[in-house]
């Protein structure tokens, strides 16, 4: 039998790229693995624990002495758990065992600490019956616009005489919030000047004007001390990622080196977000889809492309941000993204789903509405 010499090959070099190529898919689809048995275990673990928690709640025997051995500690724990994943199920579980009364000021307080306490599902749990400092806004227009609501009947509730209406009090607060995006998102180039926002908020008490040094004290405050939303405990983007418009693999062009590269996509949040691994936490990469739009494109090296690029600025970078090989997290280098799916028809879902995600932000039609409003009162 003949031996090939240590080095020695019959491939060609593009034979070998291509089994090279091969063993790296090959390191990268056993490490997915591992990490997808990592998180299963975890998974299972969880459900354990619920399952464990339940069984003592039902208390097959003794079902004083079953409850009792779960400490207090545990039921707070349990139902923090709930909450995150169900906010309603979860406050209901509290009051079941205990943990909280069903007096409303004590839930406030609950809520308000916000202890291990994903505050999106704060925000939807508020959203479904201190605002925006305490929890984040949910995304859907009726959840917004309830939220708000009920701010402005409390404000006004406190404070009689400020403002001729619920309505006033509601139009101005979404105001201050797009007072505050517009002043100091680095994203947003036309500030808006005073002028702009008394001409914003001109006739919307009752057909009548704000006092201006009124406007000028908010305008004042905001520009020199920005409002921010709070940061989360770490759980934000797993909780963002739990119910997706659409997830799954797909192929993705790089902005500087033209290669292709194999990635988890997740679409949720007006956002589209791509990993290395489905088990990853963080993404390698955000995409905001806001200004953006997408259509279907041919490459002569890959079948079913789609585009995302900006029909406004062609030529320049897409405001997108990506992590380097050292970890840190950079502006993208793309003007466009081209993205390979396997078929034709998923070409088509995606593009479908990414149209669908594009949707202008809620904010001002629902101040919109609230101004037509007032003007048929007048």
């Amino acid at each position: 039998m003949d031996f090939c010499p240590a080095g020695s090959t019959d491939l060609s070099e593009a034979e070998e790229a291509e089994i090279e190529t091969i063993r790296q898919h090959r390191q990268e689809l056993l490490e997915d693995i591992k990490k997808l048995k990592e998180e299963i275990a975890e998974v299972f673990a969880e459900i354990e624990c619920f399952q464990n928690a339940e069984k003592r709640k039902e208390g097959d025997n003794n079902p004083g002495e079953q409850t009792s051995k779960l400490s207090q500690t545990d039921k707070l724990s349990l139902g923090r758990k709930k909450f995150n994943m169900d906010p309603a199920k979860g406050i209901q579980y509290l009051i079941e065992h205990q943990v909280l009364s069903s007096d409303l000021q004590e839930i406030a307080k609950f809520l308000h600490k916000g202890e291990g306490l994903n505050k999106t599902a704060i925000g939807d749990y508020l959203g479904g019956r201190q605002f925006l400092w305490s929890f984040r806004l949910p995304g859907e227009a009726q959840k917004i616009d309830r939220m708000m609501e009920a701010f402005a009947n409390w404000y006004c509730k406190c404070n009689p005489g400020v403002f001729q209406s619920t309505d006033t009090c509601y139009i101005l607060s979404f105001s201050i919030i797009m007072l505050n995006t517009s002043l100091h998102n680095p994203n947003v180039k036309d500030k808006t000047p005073f002028e702009r926002f008394v001409s914003i908020n001109r006739g919307i008490d009752n057909g009548g004007d704000l006092p201006e040094e009124l406007l000028k004290n908010l305008f004042e405050s905001i520009k020199n001390e920005p409002f921010s939303i709070p940061e989360d405990d770490g759980n934000d983007l797993t909780h963002t990622f739990f119910n997706p418009n659409r997830e799954g693999w797909l192929l993705k062009l790089g902005g500087r080196v033209k290669t292709w590269k194999r990635r988890w996509f997740i679409l949720t949040d007006n956002c589209l977000y791509y990993f290395e691994y489905t088990t990853d936490k963080e993404p390698l990469g955000i995409i905001p889809l806001e200004n953006l739009s997408v259509r279907k494109v041919d490459d002569p090296k890959k079948p079913n492309c789609f585009e995302l690029f900006n029909p406004k600025c062609k030529g320049q970078k897409i405001k997108a941000c990506k992590t380097d090989g050292d970890g840190k997290v950079v502006e993208g280098k793309h003007q466009s993204y081209k993205i390979s799916a396997a078929t034709p028809a998923e070409r088509d879902e995606w593009i479908e789903a990414i149209r669908t995600s594009i949707t202008q932000d809620p904010f001002y039609d629902l101040v919109s509405a609230r101004k037509k409003k007032i003007a048929s009162k007048n």
